[in-house]
């Protein structure tokens, strides 16, 4: 059996709630010992380096270690909606996904599987698998997760959501989170280095850190591109404009609405005065139904 003693006293994550995810305890997340999944499918509407003409092999996982109130994926992420299965399976789905001629594993909200994680990666390349693992997260991870990821996963892709504390605290529920995911995402840096592209233009190795913008909160958004222009210069950035109000956003006054034109526009501007040159910005929609994501190199 796969060793999930890490499962023993969980801190996985910043929360470390140090519960006994063997004994069914369940701690911040709601994961227990076992995985669980809620959907594996081939995706196209990820950044252009990502998702190419085949598209991305997503795995979506259920249970997050963020509670934010505007989550459009809630259903999943915080009622943990999906089916349990088994390490073995989840090395096959990646094997099953890598014949469909996808161009990367995409794991989605992934932290509180680790462990099972890795065990499913080493079984799926003993057995032939070659492409890139994609680490799809919300960014609040510890330093020493990331460490244990080293070798497993080939790029990152984790949000930075925040620089203020008070407003992740009060959208997002969680404690300490800029210089988390600051640390985080330096540590995820360090470990893959510069960006890696294939003939294809796809992303082999590297980082693209991601920011939603949200309705008056500009001077948030400014604060964190401040930050990653002023420590990661030369990173891949992938500003989304898609945020529209769903799940508990509704009855929060101050985010129950897209982004207007005038905030975008602001965004676009300070964009202008930063040295950031790698990425995309998504292109901002009249109506919901046009927040498929569109992307400008």
């Amino acid at each position: 059996m796969e060793d999930l003693s890490q499962l023993e006293m969980c801190t996985i994550c910043p929360h470390t709630c140090q519960v006994n995810r063997l004994q069914k305890q369940k701690g911040r997340c709601g994961a227990e010992d076992t995985v669980r999944i809620a959907l594996a499918s081939v995706y196209h509407f990820e950044e252009p380096c990502l998702s190419g003409k085949r598209g991305s092999g997503t795995v979506f996982f259920s249970h997050c270690t963020m509670r934010c109130e505007y989550c459009q994926n809630y259903e999943i992420s915080s009622l943990g909606k999906g089916k349990e299965i088994t390490v073995e399976e989840l090395a096959e789905i990646f094997l099953k996904q890598q014949e469909k001629q996808v161009h990367n594993i995409n794991l989605v909200t992934p932290t509180s599987y680790v462990p099972q994680i890795k065990k499913a990666i080493e079984l799926a390349r003993n057995q032939g698998l070659q492409l890139p693992i994609v680490y799809n997260t919300n960014g609040y991870e510890t330093v020493e997760t990331i460490k244990e990821l080293d070798g497993y996963v080939d790029i990152y892709l984790p949000d930075f959501k925040y620089a203020e504390d008070e407003l992740a605290k009060r959208l997002s529920h969680v404690d300490h989170y800029f210089s988390t995911v600051a640390q985080a995402i330096l540590a995820m840096q360090k470990q893959v280095g510069d960006a890696v592209f294939d003939d294809e233009g796809m992303m082999q190795k590297g980082l693209i850190i991601r920011h939603l913008i949200l309705p008056n909160h500009i001077i948030n958004t400014r604060k964190v591109l401040k930050w990653i222009n002023d420590y990661l210069p030369n990173v891949y950035v992938s500003i989304m404009a898609q945020y529209f109000p769903t799940y508990r956003a509704k009855q929060i006054e101050e985010i129950n609405r897209k982004i207007t034109d005038e905030e975008y526009q602001k965004v676009v501007r300070y964009l202008d005065r930063l040295v950031l040159t790698n990425g995309y910005l998504q292109e901002l929609g009249e109506h919901e139904e046009e927040y498929v994501p569109k992307w400008e190199g």
